[in-house]
């Protein structure tokens, strides 16, 4: 299998989308707690748990049998689509290769308001401002569904920068103890530049370009917040991607270095905006492996 980002790409990039009929895979249950959490608990999947009033501010929950708040850490998923496009439902995507190398870790997966380019509603900070309260939510839950609230978070493109947007500038709302990041936008101002379709989409998204925003592109580029307790980081990008340039992930790499903070990085010959099912295996094994170095 190999993730590519097609045609439509020209105008929704960072997409992330393979048709999945959920009900294959999951049942939905409305309480969102464990019948029974004092016994041997079964594995149970909540989908589209609502966190908010709209429409898009939904979750689904994957929790692992045998789960109890000692040892069942939680890792968060954050879809890709150019803050325009894609759902919860990319992690299904993820879900086997997650489960092989984050054994006995319950998931969640998180939709978030999109930006409209058509009328404009939904700019900047809507989506950072979601993922804030979907884990204020999760926070909230993490007892009923019997896990710890200890929080990994994770995303490939956009999503890979939302999770690193809240890792760093609000890392005290929830127990974040990492971020694993797919090529992410890592700085907005020189991205606007990267070509015409990045610049009119950040025109919209946040309502200028970085000489008349600068205080926004600042405020909304996860670089900003990086310092020397920065949480450790694991990130990969392809060198041929046409769709986030990976000199978005090098200026991550020199920011942590410049502070010492820790993290992990790869870049990957050859591959673009989406790599093969087998270098997405072998990539998440070695973030498994090196979280469990820096975690305690």
């Amino acid at each position: 299998m190999v993730l590519k980002m097609n045609s439509l790409l020209q105008i929704k990039f960072f997409r992330f989308l393979t048709p999945v009929i959920f009900s294959l895979f999951v049942w939905s249950c409305d309480s969102g707690k464990d019948e029974d959490p004092d016994g041997l608990l079964p594995a149970v999947n909540l989908v589209n748990q609502a966190y908010g009033t709209d429409p898009k501010q939904t979750l689904d929950v994957y929790l692992p049998a045998g789960r109890s708040i000692e040892e069942t850490p939680l890792l968060i998923y954050i879809h890709g689509g150019a803050w325009i496009d894609g759902s919860k439902s990319e992690f299904i995507e993820f879900q086997s290769l997650m489960g092989k190398s984050f054994p006995g870790y319950a998931f969640v997966s998180i939709d978030y308001r999109l930006f409209n380019l058509n009328n404009g509603n939904n700019k900047f900070p809507t989506q950072e401002n979601d993922v804030l309260k979907s884990i204020e939510y999760i926070m909230s839950k993490t007892a009923g569904w019997n896990i710890s609230n200890k929080i990994i978070l994770a995303g490939a493109s956009a999503g890979g920068y939302l999770a690193l947007l809240h890792g760093y500038k609000h890392q005290d709302i929830g127990n974040i103890q990492a971020v694993i990041a797919f090529f992410p936008p890592t700085d907005l101002a020189p991205f606007y530049k990267f070509n015409s379709i990045t610049s009119g989409l950040l025109t919209g998204l946040i309502g200028g370009s970085p000489v008349e925003q600068p205080r926004i592109y600042s405020a909304t580029s996860p670089v900003t917040f990086i310092n020397e307790k920065s949480i450790p980081t694991v990130f990969f990008h392809g060198t041929t991607d046409t769709v986030v340039p990976i000199s978005q992930s090098e200026i991550l790499k020199k920011e942590l270095e410049s502070v010492s903070a820790p993290f992990l990085y790869k870049s990957i010959p050859g591959q673009g905006h989406g790599f093969t099912e087998a270098t997405y295996a072998t990539l998440i094994q070695e973030a498994s492996v090196y979280l469990k170095t820096v975690l305690k």
